[in-house]
């Protein structure tokens, strides 16, 4: 009795049954951040989890002047920590790095700027009055700010400066752009991010 066609019809449509009722849960369960349908004791992790919220770790600057990104720094941040590093033993030339990205020195949009486009987060080179202006959008980034005004620019990655300019910093390393250990009061600049970093 168990071959009958009835019966198999009967588990067809059991089975078709269940899968239409999971069908129907896992969508519910992403839309209630991962619980099961109400009543259920079960939850589900269908929805990957949030991004963190809490402050983001801390780029270390080895003896040799150059950068080591956080861990937990998104693939951008790490790339541009990388860029930084790439170009931190040129020389300082005002104008470089503004005809093309790649130059034999840099002055402070110029480094800027090659570090932005390295992360993906600019696609042409910037005057410092420019990227005070028009790049990005106002206030702090949670990994990234540029800061910059009419005469200047800098960026602090990951907690850390990365400026042609000393500006206090004992640490002597010589002109061009460099990892600075000492922070900076940014008092006549504006702080730009970049939305999600």
């Amino acid at each position: 009795m168990r071959n009958t066609p009835s019966h198999k019809r009967r588990l067809a449509v059991a089975w078709l049954t269940a899968l239409l009722t999971l069908a129907v849960a896992v969508p519910a369960a992403a839309q209630t951040g991962g619980s099961g349908p109400p009543g259920s004791t079960t939850t589900t992790t269908t929805t990957p989890s949030p991004a963190p919220v809490g402050p983001p770790g801390k780029a270390r600057i080895r003896k040799d002047g150059t950068a080591v990104a956080p861990a937990d720094a998104p693939a951008q941040v790490q790339t541009a920590i990388a860029a930084a590093n790439s170009i931190h033993t040129l020389p300082y030339i005002w104008g470089g790095g503004h005809r093309t990205f790649y130059d034999r020195g840099y002055d402070c949009s110029g480094a800027v700027s090659y570090v932005l486009h390295a992360a993906g987060l600019l696609t042409s080179p910037m005057t410092s009055g420019t990227l005070a202006a028009s790049w990005g959008v106002p206030g702090h980034g949670r990994w990234i700010t540029v800061y910059g005004n009419a005469s200047h620019a800098y960026m602090v990655i990951a907690g850390k400066r990365f400026d042609t300019s000393s500006g206090g910093d004992r640490w002597n390393q010589g002109s061009g752009p460099r990892w600075r250990k000492k922070k900076r009061r940014p008092i006549g600049f504006t702080g730009k991010y970049y939305p999600g970093f």
